[in-house]
């Protein structure tokens, strides 16, 4: 009797092993819900080509902008959990969105098992080179002075570098002026010429302009000081507290991926950002490697997720 239960549970073992095919055995396609030539799209066709070559597979990247990132991640949500349709998209998707727009099609709580934050980076406060203001307390001051009309530029309505702003104002009792733009690159350009006053942008997208001096880069909103911009003081060192906000790109997969799966892509996505090549281009641009485990990503969005309802409910945020 023993021997018939052993060769019948080495059966069941086989035949559950015949039904769950080796990982992957056809193109993988990772959905990024902006346009290409972004700091998400960056990110993620960096990845894809790192994974493709350690995992002796096709990782295609496709773009699909639209409603603040929410058509492609339903994209994602509604596809087969089984490793083939990934999602890597920065924090918006994940955890802003929900709580901006009346409707969202998909439940970022329940609809995504979330794999690795490969790379994350602060943003900065930068001025026109037309405003005066070289330090936090200057443009305190002048925020206190003239309430609600200074100008501070965004990429939208509940992007990162807006959401940096409403905090910054939270903190110090200040209230700007917000300008939203289609998109970073708009933003940038009427910041350089003069058109707006101020703007958190993030890191990488700013960084040459700083180095050109044509913008001035007047504080950081990470909880140290960026490597790329070891002069430029944090928030907190210029006595503003409570405002530290990162910027991040997430990789995810519908929910229900087979945990062997799971396991086999979060450590093929942490090894991807950590390729030596892929890391030095990542941090000259002044990003900061993360690479979390799909547990540590899972807690990271809870907790982004709760921050940032309460910002914009706090706040009255909408995008109106």
């Amino acid at each position: 009797m023993k021997k018939l239960l052993t060769a019948f549970a080495c059966a069941l073992a086989l035949g559950a092993s015949a039904q769950t095919p080796a990982w992957p055995e056809k193109p993988v396609t990772l959905v990024v819900p902006f346009p290409a030539g972004g700091s998400t799209d960056m990110v993620a066709r960096a990845m894809a080509l790192q994974m493709q070559s350690t995992l002796g597979q096709t990782f295609v990247v496709d773009n699909k902008p639209g409603a603040t990132g929410t058509i492609g991640a339903a994209q994602v949500a509604r596809a087969a959990a089984d490793g083939y349709t990934l999602l890597v998209s920065s924090l918006g998707t994940f955890v802003v969105a929900p709580h901006l727009l009346k409707s969202v099609p998909y439940d970022a709580t329940k609809d995504f098992d979330y794999i690795s934050v490969p790379v994350q980076a602060p943003n900065v406060l930068v001025a026109s080179l037309k405003q005066k203001e070289g330090t936090v307390a200057e443009v305190i001051a002048s925020l206190k002075a003239q309430p609600g009309k200074i100008s501070f530029a965004s990429s939208g309505a509940g992007s990162s570098d807006h959401l940096s702003a409403e905090v910054f104002w939270q903190q110090t009792g200040t209230q700007g002026l917000h300008v939203p733009y289609k998109g970073g690159a708009p933003a940038i350009n009427d910041l350089l010429g003069g058109q707006v006053d101020f703007s958190f942008q993030n890191v990488n997208a700013v960084l040459p302009h700083i180095k050109a001096g044509k913008l001035r880069a007047v504080a950081v909103t990470g909880d140290k000081r960026s490597p790329v911009l070891p002069d430029v003081p944090t928030l907190a060192e210029a006595g503003v507290k409570g405002a530290e906000v990162y910027s991040w790109q997430g990789l995810a997969a519908p929910k229900g991926l087979p945990p062997a799966v799971k396991d086999k892509l979060g450590a093929a996505a942490v090894a991807a950002i950590n390729a030596p090549e892929v890391k030095k281009r990542m941090l000259d641009l002044g990003l900061e490697i993360v690479a979390s485990t799909p547990a540590q990503f899972t807690a990271y969005q809870a907790q982004e997720y709760k921050r940032w309802k309460q910002l914009i409910e706090t706040r009255k945020i909408s995008v109106d």
